[in-house]
């Protein structure tokens, strides 16, 4: 039966900061580095013989990635970069203090912002939008794309392609498939997998380099999930 393996990347450096990260790329910490090699780890004690990973343009995920496939002794399966998977894009929170956002905003703005499904947080600058279109990772990109700040929704809108595509056809194989990208982007492709309510997927938490393991039926419903 096809496996999907859902991991969110191990703790970020601005993880343990308590900063907004979002687009902004940063590496992770020793504390994710080590969580990414125990995912690895548990990947290879359980067996689980990956066929094709895809992941995010941001380095915490790409490092994470690279830790559980060759922790897995699988590092030379195909690996798939997509910015379709990258972190909720936070706008102008981007870089700032989580409780100095609620100091600044207020409690229940900041709750609204990271907890609603469609709410969007404040817009980046067109200055910081310019810098993200002039780095090589996006300026393949239309500029239509490039979200000046997003939403749970809209984070949901941007992945489902890559779903759809490519990552559910090659589950229709039988393949199993890595996805390690982030807390947002996982989220959205587990509220469209398990149809989950609007209302309940916002408090849906994931841990940080955490192997999650669907396994699906051949029309991809899911028939079992469970952590590593």
């Amino acid at each position: 039966m096809p496996k999907l393996i859902l991991c969110r990347h191990g703790q970020s450096e601005w993880n343990a900061k308590n900063l907004f990260t979002g687009w902004e790329d940063v590496n992770l910490s020793e504390q994710g580095v080590k969580e990414a090699i125990t995912a690895g780890e548990k990947i290879k004690e359980h067996q689980l013989n990956i066929d094709i990973a895809y992941t995010s343009l941001l380095t915490r995920a790409l490092d994470t990635t690279h830790y559980i496939l060759t922790k897995s002794e699988q590092q030379w399966i195909p690996v798939n970069k997509s910015w379709r998977l990258n972190e909720r894009h936070y706008g102008a929170l981007q870089g700032l203090n989580k409780d100095d956002a609620r100091q600044e905003f207020g409690e229940e703005q900041v709750h609204i912002w990271r907890r609603s499904y469609d709410v969007k947080p404040p817009a980046e600058s067109e200055e910081q939008r310019d810098a993200y279109l002039q780095d090589r990772r996006y300026n393949h990109l239309d500029k239509r794309m490039m979200p000046y700040s997003e939403s749970l929704k809209d984070t949901l809108e941007r992945v489902i392609p890559i779903w759809t595509d490519h990552i559910s056809q090659h589950l229709l194989d039988g393949d199993t498939v890595l996805v390690s990208a982030h807390g947002n982007s996982i989220r959205a492709l587990i509220k469209y997998l398990e149809n989950v309510s609007d209302e309940d997927i916002v408090g849906y938490e994931l841990k940080t380099g955490a192997p999650l393991i669907y396994e699906l039926t051949d029309d991809l419903e899911v028939k079992e999930k469970y952590y590593l």
